[in-house]
């Protein structure tokens, strides 16, 4: 069976997200995150990527003002900050930044930014180390 996330490979990160409920609508249908975004003409998987990077606090101000631009669930209206609130907390932790994680490593763990680097040390290490002894057999 094909993969459903074929278009956004991302998108398992942010599943619990996106398919958390955001109320019901006005005809008894549950509505959840991916249907609100898309609803108000936004990539639902970018939107949440976003979101995801965002410090938390930030994060949660800009969910609120999305809800308070969906007018589909009706109790949006007053609960808004509490569901933008609640939604926050299911965005993943590991695509913030250090600063805006709350229980970080303190050593620090390695970025995506430091891996490329590490593998280029690695690989010029490795080299020098043929170039300094030589390769197995010559010589002999």
């Amino acid at each position: 069976m094909p993969s459903s996330n074929l278009l956004h490979p991302g998108a398992n990160d942010c599943d619990r997200f996106l398919f958390a409920p955001v109320g019901e609508d006005r005809n008894g249908y549950v509505v959840t995150v991916l249907s609100a975004l898309a609803r108000l003409g936004l990539d639902p998987w970018k939107e949440a990527s976003d979101l995801a990077t965002m410090p938390r606090s930030v994060a949660r101000e800009r969910l609120d003002r999305l809800l308070t631009r969906f007018r589909d669930v009706p109790t949006l209206k007053r609960e808004h900050a509490a569901t933008a609130e609640r939604l926050s907390l299911l965005l993943p932790e590991r695509f913030r930044p250090r600063a805006a994680l709350r229980h970080g490593d303190p050593l620090g763990s390695p970025t995506l930014s430091s891996l490329p680097i590490f593998w280029l040390l690695m690989i010029l290490l490795a080299l020098a180390q043929i170039l300094y002894f030589g390769r197995a057999g010559a010589g002999e």
